[in-house]
């Protein structure tokens, strides 16, 4: 018979092993876009270019009449833009095109600098487009510089951000800010240019809108054209994302899926 004195097992006190090892925390880490983001910047700034940075709410001047698209252009029309109810006609940038005009304004050639940062553009998505994307501008100005110095330190970029020769195209294209201007293609990495839903069956995939400096933009900010002359370009590294992870659908890096998150 048990003594009315015995401890009852819920009676007994917890006994804790202080030899086990504790439970690790769960610790954060990196969204692919921001990797991206920081071995881009690594790249070109061990090519002398400096890391500059502009606003997420641009002005009209800055956006478009700045970089040769005044009012009525019919070249606003290929940005589908967020204005907000201001009286200062104040709008969320479509491009970071602005940082080149604001940098400009203020600093003396020769330079080379990249400006990345959020753009946001009124438009439907789908596996390849997005109405908030992250890009990075690079400009380079100089006494002498021509589309074969961009070439050149394009390719050399693509070799060292995906580690290895990648093949690129260049095709006539239309920018306002730029003339000459061109469009950049890389060969699709997702399907090695078999055709998938990222390279709309093409094989090819457009990296970035590019050229030569427009005169107009040099004097709007204050500078001679007859002096200066260099190239400007864009970057949409969501894209370039795709093309590194083998990555199908653009909308998965900001799902907040963890199952997407958690591969990285």
């Amino acid at each position: 018979k048990k003594s009315s004195f015995a401890k009852t097992s819920e009676d007994k006190e917890e006994w804790l092993d202080i030899t086990v090892p504790g439970k690790k925390p769960v610790v954060g880490h990196l969204r692919p876009l921001t990797r991206t983001l920081r071995e881009v910047e690594d790249i070109f700034e061990s090519m002398g270019f400096s890391v500059v940075s502009g606003p997420d709410i641009e002005s009209e001047w800055y956006n478009f009449d700045a970089l040769n698209i005044p009012k009525n252009h019919s070249a606003r029309d290929q940005w589908d833009t967020f204005w907000l109810k201001t009286p200062d006609k104040l709008l969320l940038r479509t491009h970071t095109s602005p940082s080149q005009a604001r940098y400009l304004e203020k600093n003396n050639p020769p330079l080379r600098i990249i400006s990345p940062g959020d753009v946001f553009r009124h438009e439907a998505t789908d596996a390849s487009h997005e109405f908030q994307l992250l890009q990075i501008e690079g400009l380079m100005v100089d006494r002498e510089i021509s589309a074969a110095n961009f070439k050149a330190i394009i390719g050399e970029f693509f070799k060292r951000f995906f580690k290895k020769e990648v093949k690129i195209r260049l095709r006539p294209d239309f920018f306002p800010f730029t003339e000459p201007s061109f469009d950049v293609s890389i060969t699709c990495l997702v399907c090695g240019q078999k055709g998938c839903p990222v390279c709309k069956q093409t094989g090819w995939v457009e990296i970035a809108g590019a050229g030569m400096v427009h005169p107009n933009v040099f004097k709007n900010c204050g500078l001679n054209p007859k002096d200066w002359q260099g190239w400007a370009f864009g970057f949409g590294l969501d894209r370039l994302t795709m093309m590194k992870y083998k990555i199908d659908d653009v909308r998965l890096f900001r799902s907040g899926d963890l199952r997407f998150l958690n591969q990285f």
